[in-house]
């Protein structure tokens, strides 16, 4: 696994208290609105959006309130779900916690996550259905 982000995706509490404050408190522009999850326009960095904090912790694997999420999941993505499966096994050798297996993701894709020995979450993901995705590997 290399030492990359794919994205970065907040857990929040409140969406249109976020979506207002990055919009018209910092001049972010919106890229995406899904309702469930916004994404920002980049600029060619690591894209950063927001879900909806329980419908993260759900799909995660883990619980929205307590010592268990931080409402921060960092997001790998990479181009076969038999890479998923791969880095899955590598992190898990090494020490992780598995979180949620890899297996079909509500929306479409394929993923897994896992905690590593800190805590930190990362969410591994594939989806055939677009080629503009921002790849790790």
């Amino acid at each position: 696994m290399k030492a990359h982000v794919s994205s970065i995706l907040l857990g929040v509490r409140d969406m249109d208290r976020a979506k207002r404050f990055y919009t018209e408190g910092l001049g972010w522009k919106i890229q995406n609105d899904y309702g469930i999850s916004v994404f920002f326009e980049s600029d060619g960095a690591s894209p950063v959006g927001f879900y909806g904090r329980e419908g993260l912790a759900d799909q995660v694997g883990t619980s929205p309130d307590g010592s268990g999420f931080s409402g921060l999941v960092l997001t790998y993505v990479v181009r076969s779900e038999a890479r998923v499966d791969e880095v899955m096994a590598e992190a898990e050798k090494a020490g992780a916690t598995i979180l949620k297996p890899a297996g079909a993701l509500p929306w479409g894709g394929y993923g897994g996550t896992f905690a590593d020995p800190d805590g930190y979450i990362w969410s591994l993901g594939y989806s055939a259905q677009g080629t503009d995705q921002p790849y790790a590997e």
